[in-house]
């Protein structure tokens, strides 16, 4: 039989035993508020979209503040950065849904010959440091006509393209060739009709080299852009927004209705993301670049 529990010790376990459930009651407390500021401070998105912003467009904003903003939105990923802006986006932890750097930039691209060499020594050296950062994408680009033939620049862009497969399709990471228009922006620029970028991809016929479809240059040079998604997505590999015109914001101040093309884009089944790069002309830029965000928050 044991022996009884003297009234003093009784009392001091109770007072242990209520001390401890008040301990665990406070920590409770704590716990929920810490949760509670989260989820206040957690951007309400649906998932749906995974959200990007092109560097450039918000110049006047330092990189670290766009980096700490944009998370605060929700944003994955700021883009159109180079390999030196790892570290920083690392940080934060963000990525660069699409790499920038290539040598020539726009206008001296994969369709001359001349230019081959350089680009295709880049992406050699530059495919890994993307692939070990798990950054998905590097951009790339036709360059201007300057008198070529659109046929003999598919040809030249399908050779050039063809020698950086092998190393794209090792480290698993996506070439995006940008559709630009040549209409108001980019003058003489070659890759600038879905139509010929979907041939090229057909060209070079590897699952790492996409397009970068960017909806305010394509609804400038030929329209029709959820048809156009519908039909051709398989080759879309990333997506570029942008009011029309002017590439202001893209409320109702412009003449897209970007929900409309985000659902379409959903429908699609497209994993990758969709960068806002339109250059605010409000004041308060972020809250602009907030406004975008929420806007194709379909």
């Amino acid at each position: 039989m044991n022996s009884p529990i003297s009234r003093r010790s009784a009392i001091t376990k109770l007072a242990g035993t209520a001390a401890s459930i008040a301990a665990a009651a406070a920590l409770s407390q704590r716990l929920t508020a810490a949760d509670n500021a989260v989820a206040a401070a957690a951007p309400d998105l649906k998932g749906h979209i995974n959200h990007s912003v092109c560097a450039w467009c918000y110049k006047d904003v330092p990189l670290e503040e766009l980096c700490k903003s944009g998370k605060e939105m929700g944003l994955q990923s700021v883009e159109l950065l180079e390999i030196k802006d790892i570290p920083t986006l690392k940080k934060h932890d963000l990525i660069c849904a699409m790499v920038s750097g290539v040598p020539g930039g726009i206008t001296s691209g994969l369709n001359r010959l001349e230019n081959h060499d350089k680009i295709v020594t880049y992406f050699e050296e530059n495919l890994p440091k993307v692939a070990e950062a798990g950054f998905p994408n590097m951009i790339c680009f036709s360059g201007n006509r300057k008198g070529m033939s659109d046929e003999q620049g598919l040809e030249n862009c399908a050779m050039g393209l063809k020698r950086i497969m092998s190393a794209a399709e090792k480290h698993k990471v996506t070439l995006c060739m940008e559709l630009l228009n040549s209409k108001v922006n980019h003058h003489d620029y070659m890759c600038d009709l879905s139509k010929w970028g979907v041939e090229l991809c057909k060209k070079v016929g590897s699952d790492r080299f996409k397009l970068l479809y960017d909806i305010y240059h394509m609804q400038i040079m030929e329209g029709d852009v959820i048809h156009t998604i519908k039909d051709n997505h398989q080759y879309f590999g990333h997506y570029h927004t942008g009011g029309v015109p002017g590439r202001h914001e893209i409320d109702d101040s412009q003449e897209l209705y970007y929900p409309a093309i985000m659902k379409a884009i959903i429908e699609t089944g497209f994993k990758g993301h969709v960068a806002q790069e339109f250059i605010p002309a409000r004041q308060d830029v972020l809250a602009s670049l907030k406004q975008g965000v929420q806007i194709c928050d379909v």
